[in-house]
């Protein structure tokens, strides 16, 4: 009796479908749809099928309206626009999407991947790459473990074949397929086309002998690096890139070492535009945080979150002044000791500034180098300013530094970057033209071998993110936050929660934008509703959300520093012209160092009380301790 009742009640669903929904009448044959499940398919990860209509006359007769099917047994509404619907699934094993319309079914087979699986890309990479000392076949490595697993669930152990030519037409293309990455890859090459260009005309050499009179010693020019690189703290990219190549000759002669070089241009970079108020950061930040407060009812908006969360942005001050008493202390410890140490006794071969330009002789002027430089810079600013423009924000009432920073928030980083290198390549050959030291025809050949010098570097970051193509389809991201925030959690832990968390997928992905996306939106809703269940009035749960907001984004920069996918590590250490795996192997304990003691002397201990500033003194305390302690006299 109940089977018989079932029947007649899925017979009259039908027929009501039929009667209120648009085009129920039509009955598909065998070929008129497509099915497309995606290819990469993770456990318990929502994942949209794609139904369209097979050619456009059937598209255009039958392909807006509502149908009655059934998928996976179950009565479902297929809506279709334009010859195309969208049925949103989730599975947990091995399963098939099944559609029957009609007196037909298609079927389609769903091999999801387990989700610890895909840790194993990345941490694989991760692991070779401090092993062997040898990025490009680690992450080339780790490229084809994400793929194989991908091809093997998706297609059996047929898809061993298939994971080696996806890991090429898919990632790598996939990686190179990116407005962003490309812009990057040029913006580095023509930065090292304008370097080989005022080193040929002289201009690199008399940059050199003019710092060289301040920085004479070992500590002065480490110092005048740390200043430079706090200087250009609008931009991480420009910053590691025009520090690292402009600085390179000077500590070369001063005997620093390139690891050492490498790890002052990584730990101003980013910290430095992280934190300030006018940087090409503070416009994804805004909008991730925007994202996350989106529906929760504060009465804040995101530029006062922002602002107030600074003051519980431990790690990148941390990293900051942990290198100014690295410097004044004359110690080390860790690789980055022996490095010093090496430095010191063998120092690097003299750098040939100029190689076939024998005119530059005698014409080395500061300003040949200055000028290019001071393009770079200034242009970048420029350029965010006028790609960000807003004549609303321009006309309010808001402070000159509100406007300022809200016009370089707005801006476009990618174009300005490479509007202003290019300007200053050009401007690089016209002085050296006007001035005679090169002829027009040398001085080409010397920005097309600046571009050369980067392709090694470039390999390796196309690499990386094509690697982060991997751990995005894998859903690594989701699986290390799964992990963290599954179960109830006391809210003061919320904060060093979300550091871990941020700091790991950053490390695990290579990217602390990425981190940022994916965690805002995803931590600032769960800290301030554990916040309001635990009881906690309107001002104290805003305390440690701001503190989750600072967490969210030290977190993924501590992360960040101490990936060697990481594609501003990466850039560190080609800028430095360091080995990429020394630059990690000696950066790491450092960055490890003051993210510990900003985890626990700064973020634990502000949430449950402490006073900010007895947590940075005590964050201060405890690095100086930890030099007199673990370090040595280079």
């Amino acid at each position: 009796m109940q089977q018989f009742a079932r029947h007649i009640f899925i017979l009259f669903f039908f027929l009501a479908g039929g009667l209120s929904f648009g085009q129920t009448c039509y009955s598909p044959q065998s070929d008129d749809l497509r099915i497309d499940v995606p290819y990469s398919v993770s456990v318990n990860v929502p994942f949209d099928v794609n139904i369209a209509f097979s050619n456009d006359s059937l598209a255009s007769l039958y392909g807006n309206g509502s149908y009655l099917v059934r998928i996976n047994n179950t009565p479902h509404e297929l809506v279709f626009q334009n010859g195309k619907a969208v049925v949103t699934q989730m599975y947990d094993n091995r399963s098939d999407f099944q559609l029957e319309w009609g007196s037909l079914t298609f079927s389609e087979s769903v091999r999801p991947v387990p989700k610890w699986m895909s840790i194993l890309p990345p941490l694989l990479a991760i692991l070779l790459a401090l092993i062997l000392k040898e990025v490009i076949i680690s992450i080339f490595t780790g490229l084809f473990a994400g793929s194989l697993i991908i091809s093997v669930y998706a297609e059996g152990w047929t898809g061993i074949m298939t994971a080696f030519y996806r890991l090429i037409d898919t990632y790598i293309i996939g990686a190179l397929n990116n407005a962003d990455h490309l812009s990057i890859i040029v913006f580095s090459m023509l930065i090292g086309g304008m370097v080989a260009v005022i080193s040929a005309n002289g201009g690199m050499n008399a940059m050199v002998t003019r710092i060289s009179r301040i920085a004479r010693t070992a500590k002065s020019g480490q110092f005048a690096t740390w200043f430079l690189g706090v200087a250009i703290f609008f931009d991480d990219y420009s910053n590691t890139l025009v520090v690292g190549n402009t600085m390179r000759p000077i500590t070369d002669k001063l005997r620093i070492s390139r690891e050492k070089l490498s790890y002052i241009v990584d730990s101003t970079a980013a910290p430095v535009a992280s934190i300030a108020f006018i940087t090409t950061w503070i416009g994804a930040e805004l909008g991730y945080i925007n994202d996350g407060i989106t529906g929760l009812g504060l009465s804040e908006n995101p530029y006062t979150i922002f602002l107030h969360s600074l003051k519980y942005s431990f790690y990148p001050v941390f990293a900051l002044v942990f290198i100014l008493m690295i410097i004044r202390s004359g110690r080390e410890f860790g690789p980055m000791l022996h490095a010093e140490r090496k430095a010191r006794a063998e120092g690097y071969p003299e750098e040939q500034i100029d190689v076939e330009a024998v005119t530059a002789k005698g014409k080395e002027r500061l300003r040949n180098a200055v000028v290019p430089v001071f393009v770079v810079v200034f242009g970048t600013i420029a350029a965010l300013i006028y790609t960000g423009w807003d004549n609303e924000i321009a006309h309010g009432d808001t402070g000159f530094l509100y406007k300022l920073s809200a016009f370089i928030g707005k801006g476009d980083p990618y174009r300005s970057l490479l509007w202003s290198s290019l300007a200053a390549i050009i401007v690089a050959v016209v002085m050296s033209r006007a001035q005679k030291i090169l002829r027009l025809k040398v001085a080409v050949e010397k920005v097309v071998a600046g571009l050369k010098t980067m392709l090694d570097p470039v390999i390796i970051l196309v690499l990386a993110w094509a690697l982060a193509g991997i751990t995005e389809d894998l859903h690594t991201a989701d699986f290390i936050t799964g992990v963290f925030i599954s179960g109830k959690i006391p809210f003061y832990l919320i904060p060093l929660i979300t550091f871990i968390l941020a700091s790991l997928v950053s490390f695990s992905t290579g990217s602390s934008w990425g981190t940022m996306a994916i965690l805002y939106p995803l931590m600032l809703p769960a800290s301030w509703l554990v916040c309001k269940e635990a009881g906690l009035d309107y001002n104290a749960s805003l305390d440690i959300f701001h503190n989750v907001v600072a967490c969210v984004l030290t977190g993924s920069v501590l992360g960040d520093h101490c990936s060697p996918i990481s594609d501003t590590t990466i850039m560190s250490s080609l800028a430095s012209s360091c080995n990429h795996i020394s630059h990690v192997r000696t950066q790491l304990p450092y960055a490890a160092t003051t993210g510990v003691i900003a985890m626990l002397g700064g973020t634990l201990l502000a949430t449950i009380g402490v006073p900010v500033f007895v947590c940075f003194f005590l964050g201060f305390l405890l690095m100086y301790l930890t030099l007199r302690v673990f370090g040595k006299p280079i």
